[in-house]
């Protein structure tokens, strides 16, 4: 799915903060158009082509391919300049495995103390998120997902799990955007966060971990599918029996 980027506004007088606010805009930008495949891996990003493409100068793009890099999803080298980072199936396959572990502790520890009010604020996300299931809105989708993930880990209020699961978030959203394009993981995956989230307002960590662990089980088993078409859905892990299927509306 191609889209055109809302090029990042740059003129007018300075302001307090602007700098700032032009960085985040052209790395969330940038952001958006990798790991939505719009920018696939191993492109070159030629400077001036993107400059003219988001209306911005060559610094504050540069500030944000550093960042970008940071985050795992931009390669920088001294002499072949930027271009899209690849991401293997080996890598996919390292990021699944210590990411749904991060997830799975971060419930188990957020269901020990989480408020309702925060419980309640995941609830909005999620129902917001099936809003935009229903309607195939995947930009939209796959944002809210990823606030009702960061949601949860930041639940667990250790510093430590956060930064970590930081440090990996950005390449997780990337992998977990190919599967998903699919509707027939997409509808599943929407099923499982319904579980999950049945579970959080039970508090029931242990429970919460391991659908936490199947989600990314059945996500994973969906990028091996989509990665050698001769790979059978089956080898997914069914949801717990006892669930309703999720209806959109």
């Amino acid at each position: 799915m191609t889209t055109t980027p809302t090029p990042v506004p740059e003129t007018g007088n300075p302001q307090p903060g602007r700098k700032g606010r032009l960085h985040g805009a052209t790395v969330a930008t940038l952001r958006r158009m990798i790991i939505t495949g719009e920018l696939p891996a191993g492109q070159k990003l030629r400077e001036q082509e993107i400059c003219e493409q988001l209306g911005v100068s060559r610094t504050p793009l540069r500030e944000a391919l550093r960042t970008l890099a940071a985050q795992g999803l931009v390669r920088l080298t001294q002499n072949r300049g930027a271009e899209v980072a690849s991401l293997t199936l080996d890598d996919i396959l390292g990021l699944y495995e210590v990411v749904s572990t991060l997830e799975a502790l971060a419930a188990r520890l957020a269901c020990k103390s989480i408020s309702d009010e925060t419980v309640a604020e995941i609830g909005m996300l999620h129902y917001r998120m099936m809003r935009h299931q229903a309607r195939a809105e995947q930009l939209e989708y796959f944002a809210l997902n990823q606030q009702i993930h960061r949601a949860l880990v930041e639940a667990a209020r250790n510093a430590a799990l956060l930064e970590a699961w930081e440090g990996l978030s950005a390449r997780i959203e990337r992998a977990k955007y190919l599967p998903n394009l699919q509707p027939t993981r997409w509808k599943a995956a929407m099923q499982e966060h319904d579980a999950m989230l049945a579970a959080l307002v039970a508090r029931d960590g242990e429970g919460l971990a391991r659908l936490i662990e199947i989600h990314f089980a059945n996500s994973l088993a969906a990028i091996l599918a989509a990665a050698n078409p001769g790979l059978e859905h089956a080898a997914e892990t069914p949801m717990p029996q006892g669930d309703d299927e999720h209806e959109t509306p």
